[in-house]
């Protein structure tokens, strides 16, 4: 059985208790997008466009380096990245990358903030969740960090 966009976005993590007309509009921002396993989602460094909804397989949050990459968090399905698309002039601080093939919903980032500006609300709403998840991509950075340098956690 095939579900639709609107059903996928109903059931994803993020937006759950959100109103019916808060996910009916968040829906009209939203495609679907799929990427290949090990494909860059997101590059460290460029101005971020979009912000994307997890819908199946996995991602990984890098931290880059000219050398090496290390892998702070992964995510997958029910779990949202790209936040820093909902800031103004907002580089991106982290690159992802695809583990496997994953599909995503990906929201138009200026036009996300547009409605946060003009649906207050609603625009509350993604604050407090994005919040939430610069929290836990800080602490899992963190955790990262500490395993590094040999500390238990």
């Amino acid at each position: 059985m095939t579900r639709t966009l609107n059903q996928i976005l109903h059931n994803h993590g993020f937006v759950q208790g959100l109103s019916e007309t808060h996910i009916a509009r968040l829906l009209s921002l939203a495609s679907e997008v799929t990427f290949e396993e090990d494909q860059v989602i997101l590059f460290e460094g460029e101005l971020s466009a979009a912000f994307y909804l997890v819908i199946a397989g996995s991602v990984a949050i890098e931290l880059r380096a000219p050398r090496y990459a290390i892998c702070v968090e992964a995510l997958g399905p029910g779990k949202a990245f790209g936040w820093s698309a909902l800031l103004d002039h907002q580089d991106t601080l982290f690159q992802v990358r695809a583990r496997e093939r994953t599909t995503v919903l990906c929201l138009n980032g200026v036009a996300l903030k547009s409605l946060c500006r003009t649906d207050p609300d609603l625009g509350i709403e993604i604050l407090q969740r994005t919040l939430q998840l610069v929290a836990r991509r800080v602490k899992a950075t963190e955790i990262r960090f500490a395993e590094m340098c040999g500390v238990r956690v």
